[in-house]
């Protein structure tokens, strides 16, 4: 039998970080007393159950997951990433159905509450704010992202607007920096791209939502917070992050079990860890959804041997495109009692444990908060999208990190390896992002910042919103 709980239908965008932070929003909401259904595509959920378990995901009181599908074709190849261009024009053209019927279906039977409110990934805003209108309940838009890379999102849009978007000639920029996102390099005005990124922040629909819930807290960004905030007249936008601090304030946690990864994890990283002093291994995962060469792995693999610094290297199995990551046979003799390769790992135990001095990174938002948050200063190799930006405010904006050349050398990654774990920038850089975890962490203490825009966030508008409906309303 249902109970009156307020029910939240929690839905990503269909990529591991995504996926990993509307979880850990939606846990959030469980322990403020919310039935919740979190919602995946086809193809995940069974990655995931491969990775996991198959019944990793079940006997979660008041938790289920649910799947829609992705609109495309079946893989050959389950444990890949789906082709980032197709997938987004599938969520624009092809997820509205079928998460329609799943509502419908929700709101048709007496085993759960009735659907009070929507908890939708801002990048799947184009179809479901849409839906929240049809069954007549407030949406909370989740941006998964830096409030700066929000802001760029609209800007974009205005420079479309201006004529100033796609570019007419892209050989005028000779490098990312020269834009805020790579996706402002495009000539072609057709680019799915450019047009997904516009749809995600459509003012129209976003001024839609009931709130613009930014990943991130009020002192890391305030200034761009204020920004956005000014841009809105009915959302309330608030910053709640970094999010691993809020939940870790639950002790008696139900959910702890629950784990989120497309890859099985390697947990006996942490017993290798275990045996090396402290502040002394660099860290290096360059995410879930970024490819690289050949070359490039060679040369950092070689610049982390000629460090003489230990290291853990995450190298997921699809990192290069159409072949295996194979490094050189003296690369593997050379770094044995020193070195370790997984294939994926519990990414924030590992910057937390007390051996790690130092992390290698693509600049991913979700690995950035992370190493934020467990005190490590980094090394930043964006590669495409928000990575950019993030890799500017690191280095540039916070200092607490330093920006290897796009044409990536082994000596330039041995020399930045060295100054970031002995030199006095590195020592810097480490004094400034524990000053940050502690700003953190008071962000996300009881009357912080962010603690507090969770309590707006619950108590005004997805509990008191949803009291405004009828049950069951379809």
């Amino acid at each position: 039998m249902a109970s009156n709980k307020p029910h939240a239908v929690c839905i990503p965008g269909p990529l591991q970080s995504h996926i990993k932070a509307v979880l850990k929003l939606a846990k959030l909401l469980h322990h403020r007393g919310f039935y919740i259904t979190f919602v995946n595509t086809e193809f995940n959920h069974k990655r995931f159950l491969k990775s996991l378990g198959p019944i990793s995901l079940d006997d979660f009181p008041g938790f289920r997951f649910e799947t829609i599908p992705d609109g495309l074709p079946d893989s050959d190849h389950p444990d890949a990433n789906r082709p980032l261009d197709l997938l987004c024009e599938s969520i624009m053209k092809n997820f509205l159905a079928p998460f329609r019927d799943l509502l419908i279906k929700l709101n048709s039977t007496d085993t759960n509450p009735p659907v009070t409110c929507i908890v939708s990934d801002g990048i799947m805003s184009m179809f479901t704010i849409t839906a929240a209108e049809e069954i007549g309940v407030p949406i909370a838009l989740f941006y998964t992202v830096s409030a700066s890379t929000v802001l760029e999102s609209k800007q974009l849009r205005a420079s479309v607007q201006k004529g100033l978007a796609p570019v007419k000639d892209e050989s005028r920029f000779t490098n990312g920096k020269d834009l805020p996102t790579d996706v402002f390099r495009t000539t072609n005005p057709t680019d799915i791209m450019l047009n997904f990124s516009l749809a995600c922040t459509d003012p129209d629909k976003v001024q839609k939502a009931s709130a613009v819930v930014i990943l991130t807290f009020d002192a890391l960004e305030k200034d761009v917070l204020d920004a956005i905030s000014s841009m809105f007249d009915r959302p309330l936008v608030c910053s709640i992050g970094p999010i691993e601090l809020l939940l870790s304030q639950n002790p008696n946690d139900t959910l702890g079990p629950m784990e989120y990864n497309l890859w099985k994890e390697e947990t006996e990283c942490l017993e290798w860890l275990k045996n090396k002093a402290p502040h002394s291994v660099v860290y290096v995962n360059f995410g879930s959804v970024v490819s690289s060469t050949p070359e490039e792995l060679v040369e950092f693999g070689w610049g982390l041997a000629n460090s003489k610094f230990p290291f853990f290297w995450v190298i997921k199995p699809d990192l290069l495109i159409g072949e295996s990551a194979v490094l050189p046979p003296e690369f593997v003799a050379e770094t044995k009692e020193r070195g370790l390769i997984a294939s994926w790992c519990p990414q924030e135990q590992v910057l937390n444990h007390p051996s790690v001095g130092g992390f290698l990174t693509h600049c991913g938002w979700n690995s950035t908060i992370e190493s934020l948050t467990a005190g490590v200063p980094m090394l930043c190799r964006p590669f495409y999208g928000d990575q950019l930006t993030n890799c500017s405010y690191i280095c540039n904006e916070w200092g607490i990190g330093m920006e290897i050349s796009k044409d990536v050398k082994r000596d330039e990654v041995e020399k930045l390896v060295r100054e970031l774990m002995e030199g006095e920038k590195g020592k810097k850089m480490k004094n400034k992002v524990m000053e940050w975890k502690k700003i953190a962490e008071e962000a996300t203490a009881p009357d912080g910042s962010s603690f507090t825009h969770l309590d707006k966030l619950v108590n005004q508008l997805l509990v008191r919103k949803a009291r405004c409906y009828p049950s069951r309303a379809i």
